[in-house]
């Protein structure tokens, strides 16, 4: 599976972007996918994530600004990121973990960089 993540640049505080992850592979629509970022000298935290049926979960911190959703017939998931704060400046990774057999495997997007100036 690979994941390419598009869509970061810069923004003003208030201001919005919309984040996309392409996935490779025939079986998207039962993949849980999810969006991580990576502040500096922070760690890599979750952002929000999807189940296969749609069911969502936000951090705290995203909650109410941010929206994840996907389209299964463009292997694609989304990110809107809207009223952005500074603190929200980080890479920003797509990610999904894909069981086989008895064991779960983790792929990861490139990454793209979101700025955000106040």
């Amino acid at each position: 599976v690979q994941l390419q993540a598009s869509g970061g640049g810069l923004a003003q505080a208030g201001g919005y972007l919309r984040l996309s992850c392409v996935a490779s592979g025939s079986t998207f629509s039962s993949y849980y996918m999810g969006w991580y970022r990576q502040a500096p000298g922070k760690q890599r935290e979750l952002v929000a994530d999807i189940s296969s049926g749609g069911s969502t979960n936000y951090a705290d911190s995203v909650k109410g600004r941010f929206t994840i959703s996907r389209d299964n017939a463009k292997n694609t998931v989304y990110l809107q990121m809207n009223s952005l704060k500074p603190e929200d400046t980080a890479v920003y990774y797509c990610h999904t973990l894909i069981p086989i057999g008895v064991y779960e495997y983790d792929y990861w997007g490139q990454g793209t960089l979101v700025t955000v100036s106040s």
